[in-house]
């Protein structure tokens, strides 16, 4: 999206076309997963993670606590969501798993990615000629929010069931 912001910049697309096409794009995703997630429902999530759940680092009381959570909260969390790197095209997917209703998780998602595909597109719009210069720096942050989300991935499964002990 910043690349498509900085063509846009260009004037060789519409900055309103390159915002609706992420939008409709990223909804399109985050339908497939929300549907991945309804099909396999809460009760197969449950019991796969009673099994396997060290690899997801959840039990199945976390699922059902998680579950109870976003049937209260759940616009809030997928709009949110949809603001935060990595989260973004994950948070379908318990969205599904829970129940969610489809209209209020396609309003929150649809009003979340509309920000941040914005925000993304808007960023390289602004950046214009710079947005060479400012890659070199982006990609080594990236790279270092990879390697710690990484880490916190391994501490939990290493740690996984002693938390309730």
């Amino acid at each position: 999206m910043p690349f498509a912001g900085f063509v846009a910049g260009r004037g060789q697309l519409t900055f309103i076309g390159i915002l609706l096409a992420g939008t409709i794009g990223s909804l399109a995703g985050a339908l497939f997963w929300y549907w991945v997630g309804r099909c396999v429902g809460h009760d197969r999530f449950k019991a796969f993670c009673a099994r396997h759940g060290r690899w997801l680092t959840l039990s199945p009381a976390e699922v059902d606590r998680a579950s109870a959570w976003f049937l209260r909260r759940g616009w809030a969390v997928v709009f949110m969501g949809r603001l935060v790197p990595g989260v973004r095209t994950l948070i379908s997917v318990p969205a599904g798993v829970a129940g969610m209703p489809l209209v209020p998780f396609l309003l929150a998602t649809t009003f979340g990615t509309l920000l941040w595909t914005g925000f993304l597109a808007g960023t390289g719009y602004v950046l214009a000629e710079r947005y060479l210069e400012v890659g070199g720096w982006i990609e080594p942050v990236g790279n270092a929010v990879f390697v710690l989300a990484l880490g916190a991935y391994g501490y939990r499964v290493v740690t996984f069931g002693k938390r309730s002990r």
